[in-house]
């Protein structure tokens, strides 16, 4: 039995989709817009470091989208990982996405921000038991730490996740 820490249980999940970043040519692409100069810099998941911009070196806000395919490369990352489980005829979701956007830019190099689409990727709505959403789940060092279930306000959000955000 293969051990897949980013699930919620911790274990007993398939390890189908977890190569490291750049073991495929197949390995997802984002695009990050820089704050700082406006250029928009091609991003390929790591699970090491966090993007800067290729034009100033500022360090990008990084929010991106995965499906069941891509997920597990999305969520290997050195900082906190917090996954949007969301559809989009979904009020709550869609009024949670702005402050989502808002604390990837408020704390680039801190959080990734992982949107996933419950609707076309059900394996990850399945695995992470997104009964209700918007479900938020906090990813930490490969283990699932917390999970918010609703649209919180950014300040009761952004104390939920501080604790993770912390430099250590």
């Amino acid at each position: 039995m293969t051990t897949d820490p980013l699930s919620p249980t911790g274990g007993g999940g398939s390890a189908a989709g977890s190569a490291p970043a750049g073991a495929s040519p197949a390995a997802p692409t984002s695009l990050l817009t820089c704050p700082a100069c406006g250029k928009q810099n091609r991003i390929r998941p790591s699970p090491t470091g966090v993007p800067h911009c290729g034009a100033c070196d500022a360090v990008l806000p990084w929010l991106v989208h995965a499906t069941d395919a891509t997920f597990d490369l999305e969520a290997q990352a050195s900082v906190a990982v917090l996954v949007d489980l969301w559809a989009p005829w979904c009020a709550p979701c869609r009024a949670i996405a702005p402050v989502l956007e808002q604390l990837a830019k408020e704390f680039a190099g801190r959080l990734k921000v992982v949107k996933v689409n419950v609707d076309e990727n059900p394996a990850t709505a399945q695995r992470f038991q997104a009964f209700s959403i918007p479900t938020l789940v906090v990813i930490k060092n490969g283990r699932v730490v917390d999970r918010i279930v609703g649209a919180l306000p950014k300040s009761e959000l952004t104390v939920r996740l501080t604790p993770y955000l912390l430099r250590t």
